[in-house]
């Protein structure tokens, strides 16, 4: 009948039409499956190029990234004919400053004085951390005497190196600085054995002087009259 002849290509219509809406999500399919694999493969291998890397790599690219911004700044500063130290310092905000000072002071505390070996070795460690070596007349230095600059137990360069006038000036003003500072130190009070003990031990002595510093004038009498035994 003609009602069902016009049934027919509706139906083709929308069978066609659901074929091609499959078609259209299959494609989808395969291409987001392609896209997955590409993108599984560069990490595959963006993981192995990590993991052939030093363990400490990440630390060293952020501090030479954070050296190509100092070495910036610094041009920046030149160019300006301003002063980088300054425009750091004004740029370093209080609370900065104080975890940095903490920071510090956990790195190095001051242990104080335990034997002579462990001072000595404090003071070595200070001292080797201020030295700013010179590249480039190391480098000059490697060039001139090869191999002999690393001398060996079978290695005989006494009196061949001759100090240059700039390092024996830094020598020079580094030692008369340590001096400076020596002399600025604060030296023991001498102990006095007619002085009355009414300590136990050094930090209890320290103590008693600052009481007595403070309300000596207050307590003297009653002080005199213990020692006497007439205090009521």
């Amino acid at each position: 009948s003609g009602s069902e002849d016009e049934a027919r290509p509706s139906t083709a219509a929308a069978a066609a039409q659901k074929r091609e809406e499959r078609l259209r999500k299959f494609r989808e399919l395969h291409l987001k499956r392609n896209e997955a694999r590409k993108l599984n493969h560069q990490e595959v291998v963006e993981e192995d190029k990590r993991l052939k890397l030093p363990a400490n790599w990440e630390a060293k690219k952020a501090r030479l990234e954070w050296e190509l911004k100092v070495e910036e700044k610094k041009k920046e500063c030149a160019a300006r004919g301003e002063d980088y130290e300054r425009v750091k310092l004004l740029e370093i905000s209080a609370e900065d400053a104080e975890r940095w000072e903490r920071k510090k002071k956990r790195k190095n505390p001051d242990l104080g004085f335990s034997d002579y070996a462990a001072a000595q070795l404090r003071k070595y460690q200070r001292l080797t951390r201020q030295i700013k070596p010179d590249l480039e007349q190391y480098e000059k230095l490697k060039e001139q005497y090869g191999e002999a600059l690393y001398p060996t137990s079978d290695s005989l360069l006494h009196g061949t190196h001759v100090p240059s006038k700039e390092g024996v000036d830094r020598m020079v003003a580094d030692l008369e600085k340590q001096i400076e500072k020596r002399e600025r130190y604060s030296r023991r009070r001498p102990y006095n054995d007619d002085a009355d003990i009414d300590y136990i031990n050094e930090r209890n002595a320290k103590f008693n002087k600052k009481a007595e510093r403070f309300y000596g004038k207050y307590t003297a009498e009653i002080k005199q009259n213990l020692e006497r035994g007439t205090a009521v």
